[in-house]
């Protein structure tokens, strides 16, 4: 299967994996073929890329990094609460299932992360229509965990970690939708509006049975950065909790690499290439350092152009070098389609590097968001 930006998308393409809505039912199943409405109506959801069916790159794997079941169960929960504190204004008590709730649901999510042989960050759901809050929040989540992982962190630990990054952005259920939805630049006082999140978020976990006082610390510090430039209070180094800045890498991370309503996705090595502008100033160089090691930079199905000339779509990555991809070979440098596609192992084949990416003229977006 390859990985196509949905603006790119023709008619009679088939949908090679399912397109989700955030509570988990199936919008398009798997063989449906594209229809101009049904193309229009991907645009409409805000998908930014889907799988298609390709016989010339049949075989090729897309690593799920949550069951089925997991994600749609998780992706409920979120829904659930999070609605449920959308419509309450008391943010200062306890509600006394979130604990018992998150909890639960972060041992599964774990489960799944740990049980993976060789822990990887893939791009999540690029196939579901979801609200971008309960998306992110779970991606976001499994994106840190990933990180702890390979930080050595012990269970108990992940789960803190992972309950922090799942709840990070809790606060912006307290936020008007017209100002988290909004297309436009933020006004001043909307941007102070949206920042509050970060606080809020401190104050809804706090004092909540079963919700370790490091989870509400994640949400509080995730916009804190090491040079002090960050929100809400402006601290600065190791003021600001390891778990916080491996949840505010996860999150910038996570916020580019997702299609929103007033820009388009960035691929995974553009958002790196950006993370990167902050190294040692925003965020912690050895920690971004081990996050770029695990990222899978140009994911399976992804097409590429190398610096041969040819064209050719990621049909596996190397663990320990997802910069150097194996791919397969699909077009000649003159733009000729091969009769018989081949396989290149990049990491064999120093000489030879991707020089672009299928959809990587998206703009670029700053830091903060």
């Amino acid at each position: 299967m390859r990985l196509v930006p949905v603006r790119k998308l023709q008619e009679g393409m088939r949908i090679a994996k399912k397109i989700y809505s955030d509570e988990g039912i199936v919008l398009l199943a798997d063989g449906v073929e594209l229809t101009t409405s049904l193309i229009r109506r991907l645009i409409e959801l805000d998908i930014g890329y889907i799988y298609v069916e390709d016989g010339l790159t049949e075989g090729i794997h897309i690593p799920e990094m949550l069951h089925e079941e997991t994600r749609r169960s998780a992706l409920q929960s979120i829904r659930k609460n999070f609605q449920s504190l959308s419509e309450s204004s008391k943010i200062t008590k306890g509600y006394l299932h979130l604990g018992k709730d998150f909890t639960k649901m972060m041992e599964a999510i774990l489960c799944d992360v740990s049980s993976q042989e060789e822990s990887m960050i893939f791009l999540m759901d690029m196939n579901t229509a979801d609200h971008y809050l309960y998306k992110h929040s779970l991606n976001v989540c499994v994106y840190a965990l990933v990180l702890g992982i390979a930080n050595g962190y012990t269970e108990q630990q992940l789960i803190v970690l992972g309950l922090g990054a799942l709840l990070h952005d809790i606060g912006k259920t307290q936020i008007p939708q017209r100002v988290l939805a909004k297309p436009q630049k933020l006004t001043d006082e909307e941007y102070k509006l949206m920042q509050a999140h970060a606080e809020i978020g401190y104050k809804i976990l706090k004092d909540e049975p079963n919700i370790p006082l490091l989870a509400a610390h994640c949400a509080y510090q995730h916009h804190e950065r090491l040079n002090g430039s960050g929100y809400p209070r402006g601290i600065k180094g190791n003021d600001i909790h390891e778990y916080a800045q491996w949840v505010a890498l996860a999150d910038s991370y996570d916020a580019m690499t997702s299609h929103r309503v007033y820009r388009p996705a960035m691929l995974p090595h553009q958002a790196i290439e950006v993370l990167y502008t902050g190294s040692g100033t925003l965020y912690d160089q050895k920690k971004l350092e081990l996050f770029r090691d695990k990222v899978a930079i140009y994911p399976p199905g992804l097409t590429v152009k190398l610096s041969t000339g040819e064209t050719a779509v990621v049909s596996r990555i190397h663990p320990n070098m997802p910069h150097r991809p194996v791919v397969r070979i699909l077009g000649d440098a003159e733009g000729q389609s091969l009769h018989v596609p081949y396989e290149m192992d990049l990491a064999k084949k120093l000489s030879v590097i991707i020089t672009d990416v299928d959809g990587s003229d998206a703009e670029p977006i700053s830091l903060e968001h």
